[in-house]
């Protein structure tokens, strides 16, 4: 685990508002304006999806507090909620842990996530303004710029904005309710998606025809091309579940 990079989610969580407003009440613990549990969960969220959280780690509690200033209480109320969210693991006398990306699960998230996409390219093109269009043409540009720098971590960062600009055109509160529930899931198995060179490269292919049909206003393309994207997305985690059971059985005696 990357202590640098929970210091940099730390900031990222916090706005300048909050930074400026925090208050201790004595004892080491950090209150700010925005529930200190939603802070923590959306932090460590994004530990585990970018995984500097590692799958079937142990998550490190009394780090993770030292590190943010808490107590016990908020953090396990936010671990609560990634339970739910099926990022963690709670075991009774055992403490927290990050959940391994599993077959079973992406076969299970994976096709309805790619319906909700496919939905949500259908509805935008009846919705989406020209303004919302140039904005994604923008996020577009810059995820183009960041896959010729070769940065993953820039790219998968707006790559979620251009998915979640679609959604967000396509006006529905169930879809994006839906969607969210499900988003950090698929998010995890998606950045590992993209750690091939050939993966990267057809995903950026796809997104290029994403846009174009986004432009065109092309409902019925755009929502094909969404949930063929994710399909192949699936596809490419499941390979990479294979190799990796293929290496711990090597190296079982």
């Amino acid at each position: 685990m990357s202590f640098e990079r929970i210091i940099k989610w730390t900031e990222v969580a916090m706005t300048p508002e909050d930074q400026t407003s925090s208050l201790s009440d004595g004892k080491g613990e950090v209150f700010r304006r925005r529930s200190l549990h939603e802070e923590l969960t959306e932090a460590i969220r994004e530990l585990i999806v970018v995984g500097d959280l590692l799958p079937g780690t142990r998550v490190p509690e009394k780090e993770l507090c030292a590190l943010y200033s808490v107590s016990r209480t908020p953090l396990r109320e936010a671990l609560k909620v990634l339970a739910i969210d099926g990022l963690v693991n709670l075991e009774p006398n055992r403490g927290a842990w990050v959940s391994k990306i599993t077959k079973e699960d992406i076969d299970d998230v994976f096709p309805v996530m790619g319906a909700l996409e496919a939905l949500s390219g259908e509805l935008a093109c009846k919705h989406i303004s020209d303004a919302e269009i140039g904005n994604v043409r923008r996020l577009h540009r810059e995820m183009l710029k960041y896959f010729e720098q070769r940065d993953l971590e820039g790219y998968f960062a707006v790559n979620q904005q251009i998915h979640e600009a679609i959604l967000s055109a396509a006006r529905n509160k169930t879809l994006t309710a839906q969607y969210n529930s499900l988003a950090a899931r698929v998010r995890r198995a998606r950045y590992v998606a993209n750690m091939t060179m050939d993966r990267w490269t057809q995903a950026t292919e796809e997104h290029e025809q994403i846009m174009t049909f986004l432009e065109r206003r092309d409902g019925g393309r755009l929502s094909a091309i969404l949930k063929k994207h994710l399909e192949n997305k699936l596809e490419t985690v499941r390979q990479w579940l294979d190799d990796n059971e293929e290496a711990e059985d090597a190296k079982a005696p």
